[in-house]
């Protein structure tokens, strides 16, 4: 839409606390970035403001902005049962029609989300040529009823407007005839499944249907650099926990760590041999006992004496240097070689000669591990040595594997005629707990939209993150993306990805009561689809979410040992890195057939190759070229 013709939108905030400063105004904040999205309204917010919760202030700021020909107003917070909640008493003293039609669509939408909503009291109505709309106060609860209500006000402005030729054109648009609106406005938002109601309720889109399923799908077809992006900024880092070291493997550190102690917490010596004082240089000394790690000396050292002493053993009061063995000789012995009486020092020692002084290694109060540290054995065992048993780690992100399909049964089942076994759960399931994941397995859901449901709302009630495979075509029984819209109310970000395999892979999202997010990814049936995704949109969110600064895989130059034939899709193909000698990169083996249904490309597979689509002057990429390739496992 050009700038001239963008819907003017007005957001007031009508908050005591909010007024007083002592609250930022978050849903204000948030309403702003919703109506200016260009994939939704795409309007823009000309007028902004906090009040406090009084009637004549909420008016004043009502009349003020219909006055300055403001196309929506829409006002946040002051709609519940508290006493100072006034906002739809304010509006309904301004307004000369009421939109009731709007207010019900926000109820019914929030009470499929929660029963809390039956105690709210938006208000919508005109004033003029302006459509005011009451929102709750809460950045959740106002997103939520703004997009319930999103699919109407395009149509409802340009009534108000008195723009006939887009009124029509609008209504065309709402009433499921013109198939290029999720293109338009918000495809990948929550308003489709608005849409879809609609569609179901008019018989359009109705899944018991068949005949009527679309016959395209209406998601558009992003890029893979978008989609990947989208998932990227929709995995936000978990909440910190402190945990036991012994559990802490792979875990990223919340905090720096320092030392309560120093290492060594004594003067050490480094090398097996005698404590001396440097002062008596060369010569013959009488050996007073001996010093073993694990135990503090018996005596001191004198002049013209020396005391045995061990690798890492303290150092005993009055020495100030060791010796070690190969500069020695014997000169006196007793009960047969079980005691040394008298040592000779060859060669003169320098003070502080092989050993270790007090906290040479770790000072006390030192940082040893910063904040973003992953965990690894090297580092625990580095906390172990100043005594740390407990560390505050980033939470590691749970995760729900869920397989869905009528043909599918459990390996250890009876294979029944036109089933097959479900491999993709223990697939995913394998790659997961490879990566230290906490997995939840679901097991298999059938192709109904109630059992669909069920499933996944246990799944996100206990994990984090949600995967699913198949039931994401275009298939009569693809009712995954139906579900997750109508029966979850999650919002689908993309629904195809130009790649291959994985074009039908969907990514949606849920904002639970608490403001944290759920994420769903619905993964391909196909067993390579399922599996090559997983690398590609799932692993790095997961990585993201646990706390590593780099979530990215890890990309490195190969060398392909033959010819490949480019697809008219970017590829992500599957391959061998192995080093030969002489060569400065890895060379990539193809693993064959890349039918996305054939697992056995994957076996042994250790990387990605990330293959541009062909083009009228490429269309294969010869022996000796270099590529990219992601690792996936260790080579």
């Amino acid at each position: 839409m050009p700038p001239k013709m963008r819907t003017k939108v007005g957001i007031l905030t009508v908050s005591d606390r909010c007024y007083k400063g002592e609250e930022e105004d978050n849903s204000g904040r948030n309403l702003k970035q919703l109506v200016e999205d260009h994939n939704g309204l795409g309007g823009e917010v000309v007028m902004s403001e906090v009040v406090p919760d009084e009637v004549p202030k909420i008016k004043e700021k009502l009349v003020e902005w219909v006055n300055a020909k403001v196309d929506l107003i829409l006002t946040t917070g002051g709609t519940g049962f508290a006493h100072r909640d006034v906002t739809p008493e304010a509006t309904k003293q301004v307004l000369e029609k009421e939109a009731p039609g709007l207010a019900l669509a926000m109820l019914m939408g929030s009470l499929k989300v929660t029963h809390f909503a039956m105690l709210s009291r938006p208000v919508c109505g005109i004033r003029g040529s302006t459509l005011i709309i009451n929102l709750p106060g809460s950045p959740k609860g106002s997103k939520e009823c703004y997009e319930f209500v999103l699919p109407a006000l395009p149509h409802a402005i340009h009534l108000l407007q008195g723009e006939t030729s887009k009124t029509d054109a609008t209504h065309r648009q709402l009433a499921g005839q013109d198939a290029t609106h999720h293109h338009q406005h918000g495809g990948d938002t929550t308003d489709q499944a608005h849409h879809h109601h609609h569609d179901d309720h008019h018989g359009h889109h109705d899944i018991d249907k068949v005949a009527r399923r679309p016959r395209q799908s209406p998601y558009p077809m992003l890029s893979f650099e978008e989609a990947y992006q989208k998932v990227m900024e929709n995995a936000a880092v978990l909440q910190q926990e402190t945990i036991a070291c012994n559990d802490a493997m792979n875990r990223i550190l919340a905090c720096d760590v320092t030392a309560d102690y120093p290492l060594p917490p004594f003067k050490a010596s480094i090398k097996d041999g005698y404590a001396v004082i440097t002062s008596d240089g060369i010569g013959v000394r009488k050996v007073l006992s001996d010093s073993t790690a694990g135990a503090m000396p018996k005596s001191e050292v004198i002049p013209g004496y020396t005391i045995r002493i061990t690798t890492g053993a303290p150092v005993p009061q009055g020495a100030d240097a060791v010796v070690q063995v190969e500069d020695t000789e014997l000169v006196k012995e007793t009960d047969g070689g079980q005691t040394e009486l008298e040592v000779k020092i060859v060669v003169a020692p320098k003070v502080g000669q092989d050993i270790r002084p007090i906290g040479c290694d770790i000072k006390k109060g030192q940082t040893i591990l910063k904040k973003g540290t992953q965990l690894g054995p090297s580092e625990l065992g580095l906390l172990a040595s100043v005594g740390v048993t407990k560390v505050a780690v980033l939470k590691s992100p749970t995760v729900a594997v869920v397989s869905t399909g009528n043909e599918l049964c459990e390996p250890h089942q009876q294979l029944r005629p036109g089933h097959i076994f479900d491999s993709n759960r223990t697939t995913l399931l394998s790659v997961l707990k490879e990566h230290g994941y906490k997995t939840l397995d679901m097991g298999i859901a059938k192709d109904s939209p109630e059992n669909l449901q069920k499933l996944l709302k246990e799944a996100v009630g206990k994990a984090d993150v949600v995967i699913t495979s198949g039931g994401v075509s275009m298939g009569e029984k693809d009712l995954l993306k139906y579900a997750l819209m109508i029966g979850m109310h999650a919002k689908i970000h993309f629904g195809r990805v130009f790649l291959k395999p994985g074009k039908p892979t969907t990514f949606a999202t849920m904002e639970m009561e608490d403001s944290s997010k759920k994420l769903f990814f619905a993964l391909p049936g196909n067993p390579v689809s399922a599996i090559v995704c997983f690398n590609l949109f799932v692993l790095p969110a997961l990585r993201k979410m646990k706390g590593y600064s780099k979530p990215e895989l890890t990309r490195v130059k190969a060398k392909l040992l033959s010819d490949i034939k480019l697809d008219p899709r970017p590829e992500f193909h599957r391959s061998i890195l192995t080093w030969q000698p002489g060569e400065s990169v890895p060379v990539a083996t193809s693993t064959g057939n890349q039918m996305s249904s054939r697992l056995l490309s994957m076996c042994e597979a250790n990387a990605l190759l990330a293959l541009p689509p062909k083009s009228d002057d490429v269309v294969t990429i010869k022996a000796g070229e270099m590529v990219d390739a992601i690792i996936i496992a260790r080579i």
